[in-house]
């Protein structure tokens, strides 16, 4: 598997702004956010696409929401949302599964 961005921060290769990390994940602050709070929580196993999650990895994606209320709940935001890019003519750009969760901002619908 070729190493990606998200890998080096992983190894802390590369300094990211951590807001939360365990053994299945890591939630840093995007370094270009599109809202006052714009997290990316990351799975350490890596998935490069949501297309390429397996059944086994069903916990760990689902796991993604979870640790998402919380952070937000810790941060003080009722109101966010979360998104996943899945290839690259929806955006994705770093082919590693992660979750953005932004809020601070009204958002409208649809988005993009």
């Amino acid at each position: 598997m070729p190493e990606t961005l998200f890998t080096k921060i992983i190894a802390k290769q590369i300094p990211a702004k951590i807001e939360y990390e365990d053994e299945n994940y890591i939630a840093i602050h995007d370094i270009a956010p599109q809202a006052p709070v714009h997290l990316l929580i990351i799975t350490k196993k890596v998935i490069p696409t949501l297309n390429d999650a397996r059944l086994e990895d069903a916990q760990l994606v689902g796991g993604m929401f979870l640790l998402a209320a919380k952070l937000m709940k810790k941060l003080g935001y009722a109101d966010y949302r979360t998104v996943f890019n899945c290839g690259p003519g929806a955006g994705q750009t770093i082919f590693h599964l992660h979750l953005h969760v932004l809020a601070g901002r009204p958002f409208t619908f649809p988005p993009g």
